[in-house]
């Protein structure tokens, strides 16, 4: 049989076409990108996507749809699921994609993790892409894992830099966990979040910064959703007399205050050189054109 994979989301490598690939070609069947101009070509059409926002328009009615683009209910078969990731379908990918958990601890009333993949366990991770040069790591909360050592251990032994995808959970920080990360070749920066202004995670980013130098640390800060403009400013400055790079997340991007926020601490030359307090008072409705920020 002629399978095909749809190329919906084109800057993503998508695991679960991995996996179908992987699975149809130790059938003995061909496995090749759709196009509509060749849509009679293929016994089967497979398409899979992350994001609900997606344009899903001029997909056939007889393609095989799956994903959280497409619903919480779209899941791999257990056939399908227990295979290892074809590579060869993404020949520009130069990393490893593993998880060693799934599922969280934590249910986030804005995130699907909990909903889709319910509470955290343990997995046995895929192997590695032969042409990766560094791992990424997917797991939604790595250090909640029981396991977590066990994962350490692994990915000390593969020698190559590591990418905590999804961040690191600063809530749960301590020195043990410190001195792994120290001891790890980190690719990037290391990220963490701090979504709620309620915790008071001080402490916590004192511990990290024990082990880890700040320039190394990024933290994901979401506003809009359960916090004011003064707890979003309170986290930045704070995150910013800890030399740690925050980046702002906005929970509504159409609200002028939110993107305006954003744009201020996301766009460094910006955030090191003008205060909020400076910069907030130009929230207006003008349009953007002919202004520099």
């Amino acid at each position: 049989m002629k399978i095909g994979l749809v190329n919906l989301e084109p800057k993503i490598v998508n695991t679960a076409l991995m996996q179908i690939s992987q699975y149809h070609k130790s059938r003995g069947d061909s496995v090749d990108w759709w196009s509509p101009l060749e849509h009679r070509q293929f016994d089967h059409v497979y398409c899979s996507s992350l994001f609900d926002f997606t344009d899903k328009r001029g997909i056939p009615e007889t393609v095989i749809c799956g994903g959280t683009g497409f619903g919480l209910d779209n899941r791999l078969s257990q056939v399908i699921e227990a295979c290892d990731y074809d590579y060869s379908i993404y020949p520009d990918c130069d990393y490893s994609i593993v998880w060693f958990s799934r599922g969280c601890i934590r249910n986030c009333p804005y995130c699907v993790v909990r909903k889709k993949e319910g509470y955290l366990h343990p997995v046995k991770p895929k192997s590695l892409n032969p042409a990766g040069k560094h791992i990424k790591v997917m797991d939604n909360n790595f250090f909640a894992s029981p396991k977590w050592h066990e994962a350490y251990r692994f990915l000390k032994s593969c020698g190559q830099p590591v990418e905590f995808s999804s961040g690191i959970d600063i809530r749960l920080i301590n020195d043990r966990q410190g001195r792994a990360l120290s001891k790890m070749k980190i690719y990037g920066q290391i990220h963490t979040a701090w979504d709620n202004p309620k915790d008071d995670l001080i402490e916590k980013f004192k511990v990290l910064l024990k082990h880890i130098k700040p320039y190394k640390i990024m933290c994901y800060v979401l506003i809009g959703y359960w916090s004011t403009p003064e707890e979003d400013l309170y986290r930045v400055e704070k995150l910013r007399e800890m030399k740690i790079d925050p980046f702002v997340m906005p929970y509504n991007k159409s609200d002028p205050y939110q993107n305006r926020f954003a744009r201020w601490v996301n766009f460094k030359a910006i955030f090191k050189s003008v205060a909020w307090k400076e910069y907030g008072q130009k929230i207006t409705a003008e349009p953007a054109q002919g202004r520099l920020f």
